[in-house]
């Protein structure tokens, strides 16, 4: 074992080597100070957005079942597209069908909602305006299926449905753009090419990942939606994508996975698929939506440790050259410690300690930068982030790391020095 003494001199040699040459120094650690810097800064927003995401999409409730003509193509190619644009449009035929089904207690069908053909459009109240948001086709039941809260007045009901009449359930941004000193209840507003009186307001929600507005959107009856806004907006040669799914939710003594599988059934069914057929249709569930995430921000992690490690090597390659400069320039020193009876791995373990140190001090200055960065992006752009300890140990140990490896090959030379050559090196 090292004496911790040898240890703490070292370390303090090798703070007065930065002290003497600071440059240099500088110049060295500065792939460090990058690499560390990236690693810090885009984890802390990467991890802030993932929780922030998910956190978002566990408003989905975990048993609710969401049927699609597809569910999100994250890597599709245009094959896949092509296919999937020949799929059957899922219709309120399908919900009427589903309503028959033994393991479901609601059936909800909703148009638009930021599906491929969805209406977007601008609401007005007198000289005021909103920015363009979703319109959503839904029934009474919208609220209590998708465990959403109505702040202010009521939603509409079944027999508003029924009667296609024009009311609309603002969300929070867009309420608060047209009414933002008086009682949005009862107002009339124009949204498209119709005018709507507005029932109620829902309540705010979270926002995924500080991407988008989660309360940017108007709420309308189905009925109200198919008279006023095409379903079969989207087209793609003979090919028709309506803005439609249908959101399920099992009874309580039934599991997602009973209900997703009698849905199956009755859709296989509808759809005339044989055995040997794969479904003409998709299912979007709180697991599948979270894995997706999943698998989007592991390919960004991958992508953020390839070019941070690039930012590392190149900084580890500074640190080899100037340790060998420093080995060469105190080769007479190496010898007199020899002479008087330093051992090898002690001259190994010097010059190890002295690389770890000079990256160390890279990898603090890069924690410091990088959370900045996060914090500054957070404040400016209110992007969530997350700069968990962890994170600080993982940038700190990276950069320990480097200049411990980067640093073996000069230092096992500065111990394989003969004591007498070095002694009589000018």
């Amino acid at each position: 074992m090292l004496r911790l003494a040898l240890y703490v001199d070292t370390v303090a040699m090798a703070l007065g080597t930065l002290r003497a040459n600071k440059m240099r120094s500088a110049l060295t650690v500065l792939g460090i100070v990058v690499g560390i810097t990236s690693i810090v800064g885009m984890t802390s927003l990467i991890r802030g957005f993932d929780e922030s995401v998910k956190d978002s999409i566990r408003q989905m409730g975990p048993k609710t079942v969401y049927l699609v003509k597809s569910g999100p193509m994250f890597g599709g190619n245009r094959q896949q597209f092509l296919e999937i644009m020949k799929r059957p449009n899922i219709t309120e035929a399908d919900a009427k069908a589903l309503k028959e089904a033994e393991s479901l207690q609601y059936v909800d069908i909703v148009f638009g909602g930021g599906q491929p053909g969805s209406a977007s459009e601008r609401a007005f109240y007198k000289n005021l305006k909103t920015k363009n948001m979703p319109i959503v086709g839904t029934t009474a039941r919208y609220p209590e299926v998708n465990a959403l809260t109505v702040a202010a007045g009521r939603y509409f009901s079944e027999v508003e449905v029924e009667h296609r009449r024009n009311v609309v359930v603002l969300g929070d941004t867009p309420a608060q753009a047209l009414f933002p000193a008086v009682n949005p209840i009862g107002k009339r507003t124009r949204i498209g090419p119709a005018y709507f009186t507005v029932l109620g307001v829902m309540a705010k929600r979270l926002s995924p990942g500080g991407l988008g507005d989660p309360d940017n959107f108007a709420l309308i009856p189905t009925t109200t939606y198919a008279k006023t806004f095409s379903l079969s907006r989207f087209r793609w040669g003979k090919n028709t994508w309506a803005p439609v799914m249908i959101a399920c939710v099992p009874r309580e003594e039934f599991t997602r996975e009973q209900a997703t599988r009698e849905i199956e059934e009755i859709m296989r069914a509808r759809h005339t698929l044989k055995v040997d057929q794969p479904n003409d249709f998709d299912f979007m569930t709180q697991d599948s939506v979270m894995s997706l995430v999943n698998q989007i921000t592991q390919y960004i992690y991958l992508g953020l440790v390839v070019l941070s490690s690039i930012a590392l090597m190149v900084g580890g390659i500074g640190v080899m050259s100037i340790m060998m400069i420093s080995v060469t320039e105190r080769t007479r020193e190496i010898g007199v410690r020899k002479a008087l009876g330093a051992r090898r791995r002690e001259i190994l373990w010097q010059f190890l300690l002295e690389a770890g140190t000079l990256t160390s001090v890279g990898g603090i200055l890069g924690i410091g930068l990088g959370s900045a960065v996060g914090l500054l992006v957070h404040y400016l752009a209110h992007f969530p982030i997350s700069l968990p300890l962890s994170s600080f140990a993982i940038g700190f140990g990276f950069s320990a790391a480097v200049g411990m490896f980067f640093g073996m090959y000069p230092a096992y030379k500065a111990s394989r020095l003969d004591p007498i050559e070095a002694l009589r090196y000018e």
